[in-house]
């Protein structure tokens, strides 16, 4: 088939006798890839291994840009297709997804191959019928491609929901506390490419040499004025060719992602607590930022990720971080100077990078995560010295896991206060009588973070 390369090839037993030879190609393994998201909730790349590095990016391409775009991609294929998309097979429904995405939004592609492929794809897959109910699908929005329908519900909620493929919890609550342009403008830089930021680790590079490096090798970069050590670039690929972050010269970290660590300002010698924290880029900030002297103690309580978590902490040459598994609810340890809970989140300041994060999330899962970040900070809370400090932090723009979270802590523990963050951070990403930071993807250009400095008064 046209443009496809064979990658590994699978051997199926057919009707019991005969052997059918299959391609795993970026669409089928793309289409694998969300089937499993549909039917289990969970975003897995691992079927994509096994293609070649260029493959593996396009499978990223496809599965994210149709996350992020779902619910306008389902509206029109609803629109040309006679059968409901509730009532098409996952299979089905995600070949459709793949092949008109490939039509309306990657220019490379004719029309015509992105048909070819789907059809064949969804013969190969779910039998001949299919492929000709996909043909005729596809052709049909073909023949009105420079006239698509818009979505025109009565709904507002619903209308912009579809035409921003945002939930539409999300949409309400977003319209209601930001008013709808910001709203809107919000969802719009989800539903694009992201942009991303490296952070030098001088543990085993200096800032200086690490740029002479990029410059060398023709990359273009960006340093920020926010951080020292951070560089916005287009695209992550010829760092991971290069080896550069396998090899620990840098990490892949958003910016705001580094705001927690810095104002936790932990010193050389100290003793430091990171409570959630897989997997690891601010253990390993915050030991760089210790030039590697002292005790960090990680605690998280998923055994996998810790495992990856060590295997970073020895590429990053970041020997005095110390592997805890443990519920941080439930955990035995001495007092420390400082101590930092990343809490875990509905993540909805990192949508644009995690655009699966918006339909996995609910509003119920928002007031579980509220519960959990109380007890977590509780927790916390009787970690931290006399005099020492706490860092609470999240990847969300919701107030009830920022905010009105920090305000009920303050209520039930009058032995913490908020310091002012003005030493460590820029003031276009303060608030609250500058002793927080929130930034928010629309507005900064950056993933949205919000964080506090607590200290222990008595």
């Amino acid at each position: 088939m046209s443009g496809r390369r064979l990658c590994d090839v699978e051997l199926t037993l057919l009707n019991g006798k005969n052997l059918l030879e299959t391609e795993k190609t970026a669409r089928s393994v793309s289409a694998d890839i969300l089937v499993e998201f549909d039917l289990e909730g969970q975003l897995d790349f691992k079927p994509a291994d096994g293609l070649e590095p260029r493959e593996r990016a396009q499978v990223r391409e496809y599965v994210q840009n149709i996350l992020r775009k779902r619910s306008y991609i389902d509206f029109l294929i609803g629109e040309f297709s006679s059968i409901g998309m509730d009532e098409m097979k996952p299979a089905l429904k995600n070949i459709l997804r793949i092949g008109l995405y490939d039509m309306i939004f990657m220019n490379s592609t004719p029309d015509y191959a992105a048909i070819n492929e789907a059809v064949e794809l969804s013969k190969q897959t779910l039998g001949g019928k299919s492929g000709d109910l996909v043909n005729a699908i596809l052709r049909n929005i073909q023949r009105d491609l420079n006239n698509l329908p818009k979505p025109a519900f009565e709904d507002r909620t619903k209308l912009v929901a579809t035409t921003f493929s945002h939930p539409e919890w999300l949409v309400a609550r977003w319209s209601k506390r930001l008013g709808e342009r910001d709203a809107f403008k919000l969802m719009q830089v989800n539903n694009q490419t992201p942009g991303w930021y490296i952070r030098v680790n001088n543990l085993r590079t200096k800032t200086d040499n690490f740029k002479l490096r990029m410059e060398k090798s023709g990359i273009e970069f960006e340093e920020s004025d926010w951080l020292p050590g951070y560089f916005r670039i287009s695209s992550v690929r010829p760092f991971l060719e290069k080896g550069w972050i396998s090899k620990g010269f840098c990490q892949v970290q958003d910016i705001a992602a580094g705001f927690a660590p810095v104002i936790l300002d932990p010193q050389p010698g100290e003793s430091i607590y990171d409570l959630c924290a897989a997997p690891g880029t601010k253990a390993i900030m915050i030991s760089d930022l210790m030039n590697g002297e002292g005790e960090i103690i990680a605690v998280d309580i998923s055994s996998e990720r810790l495992e990856k978590l060590a295997e970073s902490a020895l590429s990053y040459n970041a020997e005095n971080i110390k592997i805890r598994r443990a519920d941080a609810r439930d955990i035995d340890l001495n007092m420390a100077d400082g101590v930092l809970l990343d809490a875990p989140c509905t993540g909805t300041g990192v949508m644009s990078k995690r655009a699966d994060l918006r339909w996995r999330r609910t509003e119920e899962d928002l007031n579980d995560l509220v519960t959990l970040q109380k007890e977590l900070l509780d927790e916390a809370a009787n970690l931290v010295k006399k005099g020492g400090r706490l860092v609470y932090s999240t990847c969300s723009i919701e107030p009830e896991e920022n905010q009105d979270q920090i305000r009920n802590f303050l209520e039930r523990y009058d032995n913490f206060e908020l310091e002012e963050l003005t030493d460590y951070l820029p003031d276009e990403v303060l608030t609250e009588d500058k002793k927080a930071y929130q930034t928010l993807p629309h507005v900064h250009g950056c993933d949205g973070h919000y964080g506090v400095r607590l200290v222990r008064v008595k």
